[in-house]
């Protein structure tokens, strides 16, 4: 196995807070996924775990080297939970595709988040290439 790429990415709370307030529903659905927006919508400070796997998209976004785009769109990334509480990916769509057509076979995140700030750092992990 191979180290694809890695990303990070820092996003301020307030931010992603004052969309969620603006735009309501039109930007949950746009940049979030029904299991996301359930989670994060349960908790006691929304904002703070939209904020968290908004920075987890776009880190690993970073890591496959393409950004939010063409081959990767924010909705074919979903951050789940296991059941132990660490964080996973499932991608889907367009991202499921790049990722099959680039051999990766794992993709590791870590979130934080505080008062002010949300952050996730990705790692992508690819089978070698025959």
């Amino acid at each position: 196995m191979n180290l694809y790429g890695i990303g990070i990415d820092v996003v301020e709370v307030a931010r992603i807070e004052s969309s969620l307030q603006e735009f309501g529903s039109r930007f949950r659905e746009k940049v979030f996924t029904a299991a996301e927006r359930e989670y994060c919508e349960k908790q006691k400070r929304p904002a703070i775990h939209f904020a968290a796997r908004f920075a987890a998209k776009e880190a690993i976004a970073k890591a496959f080297g393409t950004g939010i785009g063409k081959n990767l769109g924010l909705l074919d990334i979903e951050i789940l939970r296991k059941p132990s509480g660490e964080p996973t990916v499932v991608l889907s769509g367009a991202g499921q595709q790049f990722a099959e057509n680039q051999n990766i076979t794992e993709i590791k995140i870590s979130l934080t988040h505080a008062d002010h700030y949300a952050a996730a750092n990705a790692v992508v992990l690819a089978a070698e290439k025959n």
